[in-house]
């Protein structure tokens, strides 16, 4: 029921990283018109601003060239397209350097918001995408309203920038009829690049406050709820049922190779009931005693079964067993604390093995040492 409850949950929680990187797959990144409409529009005012005055000149220059024909050229009619031809090649001149690095900005400008997102799903076709009844909903949607009221507060800004713009400027504006036309043009080239750059600044404006909201509105529609946070931990991780039982192959598999090692033990100490530490230690083959198998309560007890079926010596010292048991890993050698206890058990394993083949006083069984918070 729980469960059932969490599926309808509000979408609270912040996307996980794995939810962004689907999201990115899929080109869902944040984005803003108004950002791109800003860089494009301030690179071009910009542009004019520096090259305004030359540009001018070069149209007047362009439309002397374009107006001014010779006889030869209106009468033969063949040749009436060649300032055509002339007048087009000069104009493609002049312009594409401009257009050149306003095509760069439109490219560049919305990387800077969302980086660069290539995305083969977002080019499939859906055919949501042209139903009129699917557009009628986002026209008149709550985010339909939004948009619109965005735009409306956008075009008040810039046009009450434009009428401030024109009113600052409408001194200079009257004065073009009085000057001569190559100086009009220069300085029309100066108002407009002015008057351009004004406006985009607007913009500056109007893009500072959309993208905050653009990256804030792209984190609330990736939102998700704790059901769906759970459910993609569960994939990441596995579900908990199959992590248990892979757990439980890893331990049956570890068990069986613990249980092959036993035979060529030294000795196993126990509890005797608790815990049960196989040790294995040759001399000429190792520095310290190594642990080749431990267990606890049913797995202690099929330790000294195997012990005993492969004659294995057992020797009950439960300090030194339980001490074993928690400072030790298989495979490992044991804890430096524990040689005086461990040697003493081999001596004594050793002298019985001695007298059990030869005879002679048997052994006694010593006090073994453990660490004090082990007795």
């Amino acid at each position: 029921m729980a469960e059932q409850q969490d599926k309808f949950q509000e979408p609270t929680e912040q996307p996980t990283p794995k939810r962004l990187k689907e999201a990115r797959d899929k080109g869902q990144v944040p984005r803003s018109r108004e950002l791109n409409t800003m860089a494009i529009t301030l690179c071009a005012a910009l542009a004019v601003y520096l090259f305004g005055e030359s540009m001018m000149f070069d149209v007047s220059r362009l439309m002397i060239d374009g107006l001014s024909l010779s006889r030869a050229d209106v009468v033969d009619t063949s040749r009436l397209l060649f300032p055509l031809e002339t007048a087009t090649s000069t104009a493609l001149q002049m312009l594409t350097p401009w257009l050149l690095l306003l095509s760069v900005v439109a490219l560049l400008a919305p990387m800077a918001l969302g980086g660069w997102s290539f995305s083969m799903q977002a080019m499939k076709f859906k055919g949501e995408r042209i139903n009129p009844i699917a557009g009628m909903k986002r026209l008149f949607s709550m985010r339909g309203l939004v948009e619109m009221l965005k735009a409306i507060a956008k075009f008040a800004f810039v046009g009450g920038i434009a009428i401030f713009v024109l009113q600052w400027e409408a001194n200079e504006f009257f004065a073009l009829g009085r000057k001569p036309i190559l100086e009009a043009l220069a300085h029309s080239g100066w108002l407009m690049s002015i008057s351009f750059l004004l406006f985009s600044l607007g913009l500056i404006v109007i893009a500072a406050v959309d993208v905050p909201f653009q990256i804030w509105d792209h984190m609330k529609k990736l939102r998700m709820t704790r059901h769906e946070i759970k459910e993609e931990g569960k994939e990441t991780e596995g579900r908990p049922e199959v992590r248990g039982r892979m757990r439980s192959l890893q331990q049956e598999v570890a068990n069986r190779r613990m249980m092959e090692d036993i035979p060529i033990a030294s000795v196993v100490v126990t509890n005797p009931t608790h815990f049960a530490v196989a040790l294995r230690y040759e001399a000429d083959e190792m520095d310290a005693p190594k642990v080749v198998a431990k267990g606890a309560d049913h797995l202690a007890a099929r330790i000294r079964e195997v012990a005993q079926e492969h004659g294995v010596p057992i020797f009950e010292a439960p300090p030194l067993a339980r001490a074993l048991y928690d400072t030790s890993k298989i495979g490992d050698q044991i804890d430096e604390q524990l040689y005086v206890g461990v040697a003493q058990v081999l001596t004594y394993i050793y002298q019985l093995n001695q007298y059990m083949e030869h005879g002679g006083v048997e052994p006694e069984m010593p006090e073994v040492e453990a660490p004090a918070e082990y007795e």
